[in-house]
């Protein structure tokens, strides 16, 4: 079993087999063999027909830990201390130079935390053009702040220009106390309130809104007296059409497509709240509806609405005007139009 050092601070290696005192047998490959050090290992122990495994139980070193250092996988190693040790065990054993193998892996795996030092004999030249440059900036600007000085001299010294007073306005004199003040002619009246309404002709925008349908300007006057009579909202004219009136939508249509749905519509004559539910109660759609914004129902059986008001929705089916809501609560299928 390999050895923990842990936080040991001084590692001392045994080996169960005495190293060769420097002796080195003939071709074996030196410290300098391979691309690094952990291929001049592996090429020594292969050597001398040794196993990872025999190197690890000769050194204590975990035989992960010579596997990792032949192949160099630093982050399978402990700290560069430990690693260092290891790698001087492993070639005192193999008979190789201990301290010269340290030397290469240093130079093979530099550590990254120790500050770079200078080449030796190496000449520091510096560009002379970069001298040249510094020297003309420094005139350029010598020359710009002895200009400026020169020029607020000349300034300062010469004459102050003869400017001519401007002549003052005369003021008009105050009217003494008491006396009449006369004032100017009236200025016209705006415009805005000079030109009047234009004249619109009663019914005719509900008829507008209706394909210019007579029935439907009736029905608009209808629902207006009406609204006015119980004393609720106004209707909105533009979203009263009369039975039989094509489906108009005079805002967002929500619910089906048109190719998937049953042939119902609901169309808001004012604001008001419409929930679909299905046959489980669970909640299809939900919205407040403003005026001219529609519903159109699904083939989807099962299906009722709860409405607010019955009397603001306009039942269409097959795409004309049916009637309208008469109940709280109604189901869809009641108002599909039977087939022909």
């Amino acid at each position: 079993m390999a050895l923990d050092t842990g936080s040991v601070r001084h590692l001392h290696l045994v080996s169960d087999v005495e190293p060769d005192e420097g002796f080195v047998a003939v071709g074996q490959p030196s410290v300098e063999e391979g691309v690094d050090i952990g291929a001049a290992l592996r090429a020594a122990r292969t050597f001398r027909g040794l196993t990872t495994q025999d190197v690890a139980d000769a050194t204590r070193i975990r035989q992960s830990y010579i596997d990792a250092l032949e192949d160099l996988r630093l982050e399978e190693l402990p700290s560069r201390p430990f690693t260092i040790g290891y790698v001087r065990a492993y070639a005192n054993l193999l008979g190789l130079d201990g301290e010269a193998a340290v030397l290469r892996f240093k130079n093979d795996v530099p550590d990254e935390g120790e500050p770079l030092r200078a080449p030796v004999g190496v000449r520091h030249e510096r560009d002379p053009r970069l001298a040249l440059v510094l020297v003309a900036g420094m005139l350029l600007i010598g020359a710009i702040l002895l200009w400026n000085v020169a020029r607020r001299a000349m300034e300062k010294d010469a004459p102050s220009s003869q400017v001519a007073a401007n002549a003052t306005a005369p003021r008009s004199a105050s009217a003494p106390a008491g006396s009449a003040v006369s004032l100017g002619a009236p200025l016209p009246a705006p415009v805005e309130s000079t030109t009047p309404e234009p004249y619109k002709t009663p019914g005719l925008d509900d008829a507008a809104a209706n394909g210019g349908s007579a029935d439907a300007a009736t029905a608009a006057s209808k629902a207006r007296a009406s609204a006015a009579a119980s004393g609720g909202p106004e209707i909105d004219a533009a979203h009263v059409a009369a039975l039989g009136s094509p489906f108009k939508p005079r805002g967002a249509v929500y619910g089906a497509a048109a190719a998937d749905s049953s042939g119902v519509v609901l169309l808001a004559r004012k604001a008001a709240t419409l929930v679909v539910r299905g046959a489980d109660g669970s909640v299809y759609f939900a919205r407040q509806l403003s005026a001219g914004e529609a519903f159109r129902a699904p083939r989807s059986m099962g299906l009722s609405a709860d409405v607010s008001d019955p009397s603001n929705f306009d039942v269409y089916t097959g795409g004309v005007m049916t009637g309208r809501l008469t109940a709280s609560t109604t189901a869809l299928s009641k108002l599909v139009k039977p087939a022909a």
